[in-house]
């Protein structure tokens, strides 16, 4: 049914005219010309598609528009300000953890939620929050690595 659908948008309200039926992926990305989500599987198990919904991760591929309704949805391109990484892209940068970079948007937004419920996180809890996330390069050790030292890093950067 197409119908008025608000929220928040990357710290920003917004207000469609949309089928609230239509996934949010596609919202994003051709409704919104957000296209750092990408789509993946289609079937929320490979996490190319991941934003947060009020600081949690979900699969926009599975997420309808009307789910995120009165809500705060973060996509990749709100992380940063301007051009200022957050500290999380710049330790994926610093420590290559990505080759064709199609799953690092998700995994940059799993890392960051992650920081955000536990600071401090070990190695078994960075793998256990990204299990969900897959990387067909094999760059899950420089994965791990990136989001250890955005953890110890200065909190600087965006948000």
């Amino acid at each position: 049914m197409t119908r008025a659908v608000s929220f928040t948008l990357n710290g920003k309200p917004v207000r469609l005219d949309v089928d609230d039926s239509r996934m949010l992926l596609w919202v994003l990305r051709y409704d919104l010309g957000l296209t750092g989500t990408k789509f993946g599987c289609g079937m929320a198990l490979c996490g190319a598609c991941t934003v947060l919904v009020d600081d949690e991760p979900v699969r926009s591929c599975t997420t309808t528009v009307k789910e995120v309704e009165g809500r705060r949805v973060l996509t990749i391109e709100g992380l940063s300000r301007g051009e200022t990484l957050h500290r999380v892209q710049q330790a994926f940068l610093e420590h290559h953890a990505f080759q064709c970079g199609y799953c690092t948007p998700g995994m940059i937004l799993a890392a960051y939620a992650l920081l955000l419920k536990k600071p401090k996180p070990t190695a078994a809890d960075i793998m256990q929050a990204l299990e969900g996330n897959l990387c067909r390069c094999g760059s899950h050790v420089r994965v791990v690595q990136a989001v250890q030292d955005a953890a110890v890093a200065p909190k600087g950067g965006a948000r």
